[in-house]
């Protein structure tokens, strides 16, 4: 059985909540290692660069908080049925957060434009990591990358600055250095 089965087959019977802590996903994931269950990854893995733009640009919190758009987000950009009003983790937890986060982006980007260079993976996986797999494989840089025009795909990160409509400064400077590092 994988990794990934048995986390499904807990979380069908755990009872309601339990899944709202992210110590108890660590505990699970930590048993996991303990018997030895491998880690399923992706063939395509973001490089340390990517990772530390993700990390600059999301920043670290350990409660959670209400994003630009009003998303519950909490550690390095974590969101989802996970991040509850009030929550609290550690550092260490942020770090798992984000490694489980990654490995659902690595896959969409790796899925919707297959082949990227490592820099350019790594760029389109901080982007996915920020809009969504969704938007992402339905963007503009995406369609671009995949035909390779990667001109095309590097000026197109500029047009994801946007957030409930307005145009972020951070978002900004996110897509440009999003941008640079495709192009390098």
């Amino acid at each position: 059985m994988t990794r990934s089965a048995i986390f499904d087959a807990v979380r069908q019977r755990a009872p309601k909540g339990v899944f709202d802590d992210p110590g108890n996903i660590l505990a699970l994931d930590n048993l996991l290692d303990a018997f030895g269950v491998p880690v399923e990854r992706n063939t395509r893995q973001i490089r340390q660069r990517g990772v530390d733009l993700i990390k600059s640009f999301e920043g670290l919190r350990l409660e959670s908080y209400k994003d630009a758009v009003g998303i519950w987000t909490i550690g390095y950009g974590s969101t989802g049925e996970h991040v509850v009003p009030g929550m609290k983790i550690t550092e260490a937890q942020a770090e798992q957060l984000l490694r489980d986060d990654l490995t659902r982006f690595e896959a969409c980007v790796e899925k919707s434009a297959p082949g990227l260079s490592d820099n350019r993976f790594a760029a389109c996986v901080s982007l996915a990591f920020n809009i969504g797999c969704d938007a992402f494989a339905g963007s503009s840089v995406c369609r671009l990358a995949r035909a390779g025009d990667h001109g095309g795909a590097q000026r197109s990160f500029g047009l994801w600055n946007k957030a409930g409509g307005k145009v972020l400064a951070g978002l900004t400077r996110r897509r440009a250095a999003e941008a640079e590092l495709y192009g390098s």
